[in-house]
C-alpha cells in the first residue's frame, strides 16, 4: 500500500509539472490507505510562493479534521517536505509522513538555489516582547 500511495503522490506531481508547476505532489491517507485528501504544487500558476502540496494539505487538515483522526493519518509525498511545510504538518497533528525523494537526493536533481538568503537579527526586546507570550502556553 505504501508504494502505491507514493506512486499517487508521484503521480500528482507530474501533473503539478505538466501545468508549469514545481513537480511536487502529496496526499493524505486514512489508516486503511483510503485517500483523504490531494494536492499538487501551484505556486507558479497561483503565484504563492507557499502553494506547497504538504501545506495545502496540513491546512486542510486542521480545518476538516478532529485531533485524533489527524494523528492516525499518513501523508504520502512527492518529496521531502521543506521547514515551512514540515512545519505546518507538525502544527496541524498529522501522525505520519512518508515520502519518496529526500532533501539531498533532490538537491542532485536541481541547481543551488539563487538568490542570497536573507540576514536575521535578533534576539532583541526581550522585556518587551515576553509580555504578550508569556503565559499563553501553559
Amino acid at each position: 500500500m505504501t508504494h502505491e500511495l507514493l506512486r499517487h503522490a508521484i503521480g500528482l506531481a507530474a501533473k503539478a509539472r505538466e501545468s508549469g508547476n514545481p513537480p511536487f505532489g502529496s496526499l493524505l491517507a486514512a489508516p486503511d490507505g483510503t485517500v483523504l485528501a490531494e494536492a499538487r504544487n501551484t505556486s507558479v500558476t497561483d503565484r504563492d510562493i507557499t502553494a506547497h502540496p504538504e501545506l495545502k494539505l496540513a491546512r486542510w487538515a486542521a480545518r476538516e479534521l478532529d485531533a485524533a483522526t489527524a494523528a492516525k493519518t499518513t501523508m504520502y509525498t512527492s518529496c521531502e517536505p521543506c521547514g515551512m511545510c514540515a512545519g505546518a504538518i507538525e502544527r496541524s497533528g498529522l501522525g505520519r509522513v512518508v515520502f519518496a525523494l529526500s532533501t539531498a537526493q533532490l538537491g542532485t536533481l536541481k541547481p543551488a538555489a539563487a538568490g542570497a538568503g536573507f540576514t536575521k537579527e535578533g534576539p532583541a526586546l526581550f522585556d518587551e516582547a515576553q509580555v504578550p507570550v508569556d503565559g499563553y502556553y501553559r
